[in-house]
């Protein structure tokens, strides 16, 4: 075990790099950054959960987040999707149309202008395929879930929530700069 592992998976009850966190985190090293953590675990996940039953029902993980994102929503504006599926609007439109092309979704404009919106509808064939695929992916989602004891199950979401909430005020900070948030660059990958 290389050293740089060992750092980042101290013994149950051993302080973590994060335990005494300075301000400046003088003392943390790329690999327990937060946003490596996140992105390695993101990525395990997605590869060992997601992707089997999603390549079962021939789609890829793209496809399954928008068309199990639809199918919630039934109805849903395609601006609303792109932030739903935390997707760059490029990715979300390319899969879209893949979906539609397969009879899954449906696109309905509204509006007579240049900019009129766009919603994505659930067809009936995309609905089945949803309902035949969303048990195995909950049973797959909850066994991952269940590998963490009860206590740090509760104690990680409300964490994530949070996390999450401070991500989305720190997009809103950064908005109101500028008043749009234009010249930040979306990154895909490993952000460290």
């Amino acid at each position: 075990m290389s050293e740089q592992n060992t750092s980042i998976s101290p013994p149950d009850g051993a302080q973590t790099p994060w335990h005494d966190l300075d301000e400046a985190g003088t003392h943390l090293t790329v690999d327990a950054f937060i946003t490596t953590l996140m992105s390695q675990v993101g990525n395990a996940l997605r590869r060992t959960i997601t992707l089997p039953y999603a390549d079962q029902f021939g789609l890829s993980v793209s496809e399954w987040r928008v068309l199990s994102l639809v199918a919630h929503a039934q109805r849903v504006a395609f601006s609303d999707l792109v932030l739903q599926s935390s997707s760059d609007k490029a990715l979300v439109s390319r899969t879209l149309k893949l979906l539609e092309g397969r009879g899954l979704v449906a696109l309905e404009a509204e509006g007579n202008t240049p900019r009129k919106k766009v919603y994505c509808v659930i067809t009936p064939t995309g609905q089945d395929l949803h309902a035949e695929a969303i048990p195995i992916a909950r049973a797959r989602q909850a066994a991952a879930i269940r590998a963490l004891p009860v206590e740090e199950r509760g104690a990680m979401y409300r964490a994530l929530l949070k996390l999450r909430a401070y991500c989305r005020e720190m997009e809103e900070e950064g908005r109101g700069e500028d008043g749009n948030g234009k010249g930040r660059r979306e990154t895909l990958g490993l952000d460290i």
